[in-house]
């Protein structure tokens, strides 16, 4: 069992990642005013001291604990942390994304340090975003100063400003105010904030700030503590949360993640170019993903190479276990190379024009964060050629080997049974919430464009639904939500609107001549026999008439869909890859 002390934005991810798994476990915060929704999770309310906390783990078999609070929590870190110890279970740290420590802010120990160096640039009007704990903190600074604290709009933030006798109307409000309009109007020297992480809001203070001219300080995140014989993990976002998990309690998924090979090919590269330039060989390099979060990933090396044994997870591939190589040599500019093993774009259509490597973007924008150094980099797959005839590349148009792909960096494998029971556990969350409607997506990416129409929608109301779109309507129907909207992108759209309600490759393929009498059906007679993936419409389609063509897709998509819902509305979205939405009504 796990146990999670959460209450932040890390600890909504935690329960998210762990709702994933179809398992029980604990989630404990200090008050019930976070809202979330667990699918599988127990929640647990009111602060634990460190004697009950470890009753309540012997009682109910603990045997990991995760802590996902607040940067600046160091007195629960501490007791989590000997909590841990005393039981002898294994401890994951969520730690936030932080940015660099800019020269132009001005850095702090602690808020005794910050007084003084506030004092020490003279600044005599402060607008201090650190919240309502740290106003006693710099007591000894607004005394003799003109400072401005925002503060949670509720009574006992209030009651506890009066109690350290600060002035109740240089008050101000999170939920009436954002960091621009304070600047704006109060016109403070400097602002005062926490080193909180990029969920914590802490890059937007920091820019508002610059562009207005106004210096920042910033009070520096206390370390975490540690314990000698303590496992303790530290990761920064879900996908490393996950595999921690996996690791550290190996029977709690039924399905373990996995690697991309662009994911792969990246550690190499990195690896490779650590020994290049500081002559090091780590056996284990960290890795950026796309969605800003650090993994860790094994590298080994070779005579003029760093390599990876790709790890697929339980996601059925004929890439698992291979060995994806890189050489890095130095050079006049960043260059990515296709070596043996590694595919050749034959046809258009594809993220790069025929005779490119079958490197795809995502892959080679993750060296390119990276890797900072000009350097000249090949990968290579010695068992790429041989693989490749086991896969759809020959089909498609990708010849001499393997595909360096991932959009996010990690395979996540799912059983259709424990997928479908996810969706349905989703769904009754999305209910619960109360929203006037439900919005269901194929994956992250499309769920971040159809937000933007959405926005006072809760998290809860967004649901992915992988290529179960069928089964994911009738989970709709059967809890009676009375509104739904489909995003759907063009590559399942013309697989659903040919009645493919599951939309796996495995299951059903992009039908041409069923898109060509579509086309047709929107006065669009045009020569689709090259296209070797459905998004490529979006380029040989004239302007005038993608409208129609969307039109014509959706209708087609709705025949299929509606009957699913039939005491519900359906409204289905169309997204293009650059966010680009259509809508039949």
């Amino acid at each position: 069992m796990i146990l999670v002390f959460g209450g932040t934005t890390e600890g909504r991810m935690a329960a998210k990642v762990l709702d994933e798994s179809g398992a029980k476990y604990y989630y404990s915060t200090r008050s019930d005013l976070q809202d979330i929704q667990l699918a599988h999770g127990v929640r647990l309310t009111g602060t634990m001291e460190l004697a009950q906390m470890k009753v309540f783990c012997m009682e109910n078999g603990i045997a990991l604990i995760i802590d996902a609070t607040h940067p600046f929590a160091h007195n629960l870190h501490s007791n989590v942390v000997t909590l841990a110890q005393q039981i002898d279970v294994p401890l994951i740290r969520v730690d936030r994304i932080f940015p660099p420590h800019d020269a132009d802010l001005v850095w702090c120990r602690d808020y005794e340090d910050a007084i003084s160096k506030l004092n020490k640039h003279n600044v005599r009007r402060l607008l201090a975003l650190t919240g309502v704990n740290t106003i006693g903190k710099l007591k000894d600074y607004w005394q003799h100063n003109e400072c401005w604290f925002r503060i949670l709009d509720r009574d006992f933030s209030r009651e506890a400003t009066a109690g350290a006798g600060f002035r109740q109307d240089h008050l101000v409000y999170y939920e009436t105010h954002n960091t621009e309009q304070l600047l704006d109007q109060l016109q403070p020297q400097a602002i005062i904030t926490k080193e909180s992480g990029t969920s914590g809001g802490f890059v937007e203070k920091v820019d508002a700030a610059r562009s207005r001219g106004v210096l920042t300080f910033v009070v520096e995140r206390p370390s975490y503590p540690s314990a000698p014989g303590l496992t303790i993990e530290h990761v920064n976002g879900p996908h490393g949360l996950r595999r921690a998990v996996e690791k550290l309690l190996p029977d709690f998924y039924p399905l373990h993640s996995g690697l991309t090979t662009g994911t792969c090919a990246t550690a190499a590269a990195i690896a490779a170019t650590t020994r290049l330039t500081t002559g090091k060989t780590p056996s284990v390099v960290p890795v950026v993903l796309p969605n800003g979060e650090t993994i860790q990933v094994p590298v080994t090396y070779g005579d003029g190479y760093a390599a990876v044994f790709k790890e697929a997870g339980d996601d059925p591939d004929v890439t698992n276990g291979i060995e994806i190589r890189a050489a890095v040599t130095p050079g006049n500019e960043f260059e990515i190379l296709g070596g043996e093993g590694v595919g050749t774009f034959t046809v258009p259509g594809f993220d790069y024009p025929p005779g490119e490597p079958a490197i795809n973007k995502g892959p080679r924008q993750m060296m390119r964060d990276n890797i900072k150094e000009n350097v000249r980099i090949v990968i290579s797959v010695p068992e790429g050629t041989d693989k490749a005839k086991r896969t759809f590349n020959p089909r498609l148009g990708i010849e001499g080997g393997i595909s360096i792909i991932g959009v996010s960096g990690i395979v996540k494998p799912f059983s259709e049974e424990a997928f479908i029971k996810s969706i349905g556990k989703c769904m009754q969350v999305a209910k619960a919430s109360v929203a006037e409607r439900v919005v269901i997506n194929s994956g992250g990416k499309s769920e971040r464009f159809v937000k933007a129409l959405y926005p006072d929608l809760p998290q809860q109301a967004f649901v992915e639904y992988g290529n179960y779109i069928g089964e994911t309507l009738s989970i709709a129907s059967e809890l009676d939500i009375k509104n739904v909207t489909l995003g759907v992108m063009l590559g399942k759209a013309v697989k659903l609107a040919a009645g493919n309600l599951d939309t796996h490759s495995r299951r059903s393929t992009m039908d041409k001549d069923f898109i060509s009498s579509m086309l047709h059906e929107a006065g669009c007679d045009i020569d689709i026999s090259a296209i070797t993936l459905a998004r490529e419409l979006w380029e040989i389609i004239p302007q005038d008439k993608l409208q129609a063509f969307a039109t014509v897709v959706i209708n087609h998509c709705k025949e299929h869909c509606a009957r699913l819902l039939p005491n519900g509305r359906l409204l289905i979205l169309m997204i293009t890859d650059d966010g680009t939405i259509y809508n039949a009504e």
